[in-house]
């Protein structure tokens, strides 16, 4: 018998707000000292009371509106009641029953070609829990509530997806998503956004599902798929041994690459729900909603197929800049710079080379660079302005491509500009045919051999005469210097 995987996701996003989501203590992810952004309300001291943050509900309708979502009129939070050391409260302010967004989608093309559209159930606000840290040298556990309060947006799927891949393309979509709308910088490393999968076997062709088991709080997205591969592995070799598989919660073991259980599975009637006695209703103005949806940015679906259509980009290369938000401004604004270059020098103002140079280079060599320095675009030394003027000395030929290579390292150390590096160390790409045919007629001269050999039908030596030419005449052409040397040496001396 053979079983088809079926797979619903919750994801948790941290949401980017200046105050957490009940009170006034800032929301800063990057504070490194422990239980400073709290207060008497995030901490739950007895008397307190909850105000709601105008900024997290901006963000979460936001996020509804990019994914088609229907945005409710009316709203409520609910008490969500469990006990757990890092939930000082003994309950957390959540959603239920009245989610602010309710049958948004998303979009994934995985490798099988066939573009899918997931469908999400609700997407709800509520309050993270702060952060447990295990010392395992002294045997304790510790409790930073820094985290506690924190706006963070739960969506959960219909159980769409049929695959590891496909789980893993649905979170990376919904991470450029949240990163472009500015609503949460969804860094999994920092726990900015955290994954929860519940899947299940039953046998293909079936109706009904099979018994869920849920994987708790996956932080990257290499671990997810590895995760789902691995339990939908596990659960098959159950079934097929006639054994049951246990609703339960397992968590991802990174050391061992294998899933561990937890506990078993609770269900909504566990928390006891009721609605927060402390905060109203609230009812969602339309106008208010339209106001949002005027100001939602060009989303990452748009922007790619803009950059394939507009600048003729594959869409291979346009999806590894489109993925990131900072990379995809730089290179619009080097686009802009590269056009105004075209137009002003009597180029045609829509060719698309210069385009896909300065595409390849951003992509390959100054990616590369930045990553080897641990920096992000947005740290760079290299301007857009300065980027766009090396792919023109490329683009015209003025330096060769293993010396454009040098000079971007350079300018990403320096910050310089690329003709002062250029001229500084008098890289540009010597072309003249005068200056060129005399140091050939020099190296021709000097190596007998090698010509007799060429002459000979030992086509490797001409590489080796174009070596001693650019040897000499630093800063040639290559393809000049080949071309040239092929012209003499064809001659009968």
């Amino acid at each position: 018998m053979t079983y088809q995987p079926t797979i619903g996701l919750e994801i948790h996003a941290e949401l980017k707000t200046k105050t957490k989501m009940f009170c006034s203590s800032p929301n800063d992810p990057n504070e490194k000292r422990p239980n400073l952004n709290i207060c008497p309300i995030c901490m739950g001291h007895p008397g307190t009371l909850p105000t709601i943050n105008r900024e997290a509900l901006e963000k979460i309708i936001t996020v509804g509106l990019a994914l088609k979502g229907e945005i409710a009129t009316v709203s409520q939070f609910d008490r969500k009641n469990y006990f757990y050391p890092d939930l000082p409260k003994g309950y957390q302010i959540s959603q239920y029953k009245h989610p602010f967004v309710k049958d948004a989608e998303l979009e994934i093309s995985p490798s099988t070609g066939e573009t899918r559209r997931i469908h999400v159930e609700r997407i709800h606000l509520e309050e993270d829990t702060g952060r447990l840290i295990h010392d395992r040298t002294r045997k304790v556990s510790i409790v930073d509530f820094n985290r506690a309060g924190i706006p963070l947006m739960e969506l959960v799927t219909k159980p769409e997806l049929h695959s590891a891949e496909e789980t893993r393309l649905f979170a990376e979509n919904l991470q450029i998503i949240l990163q472009y709308l500015g609503a949460s910088d969804a860094n999994m490393e920092k726990g900015e956004m955290r994954i929860e999968a519940n899947l299940s076997l039953s046998p293909t062709g079936a109706t009904t599902l099979g018994t869920k088991v849920e994987l708790k709080n996956i932080n990257s997205f290499r671990f997810v798929e590895q995760a789902i591969a691995y339990e939908i592995v596990r659960q098959t070799k159950l079934l097929e041994n006639g054994e049951k598989v246990i609703q339960e919660t397992r968590g991802w073991d990174e050391e061992h690459s294998v899933t561990v259980s937890q506990r078993l599975k609770e269900e909504s009637q566990d928390y006891r729900y009721f609605p927060e006695p402390d905060l109203p209703p609230l009812r969602i103005d339309p106008a208010w909603v339209e106001e949002l949806r005027s100001k939602l940015p060009e989303l990452p679906q748009a922007k790619l197929r803009r950059f394939e259509e507009e600048y003729r980009i594959e869409s291979k290369l346009a999806k590894s800049i489109v993925r990131e938000k900072a990379l995809a401004g730089f290179f619009e604004a080097t686009i802009s710079e590269l056009q105004e270059w075209l137009q002003s020098t009597g180029h045609e103002p829509n060719d698309p080379q210069p385009l896909k140079l300065a595409a390849n280079y951003l992509t390959t060599d100054l990616t590369r660079l930045l990553s080897d320095a641990g920096k992000t675009i947005q740290q760079s030394k290299i301007n857009p302005e300065d980027f766009a003027e090396l792919i023109t000395y490329i683009y015209e030929e003025k330096i060769s491509s293993r010396t454009a290579k040098d000079v971007l390292s350079a300018m990403a150390s320096t910050g310089e500009d690329p003709s002062s590096i250029i001229d500084a160390r008098k890289l540009w790409q010597v072309s003249e045919e005068n200056e060129l045919g005399s140091a050939t007629d020099r190296v021709i001269a000097a190596n007998p051999k090698a010509v007799a050999d060429f002459r000979s039908g030992k086509g490797a030596t001409l590489q080796f005469l174009v070596g001693q030419v650019m040897k000499e005449m630093r800063g040639a052409n290559p393809e000049s210097v080949r071309k040239i040397i092929e012209e003499k040496l064809s001659k009968n001396l």
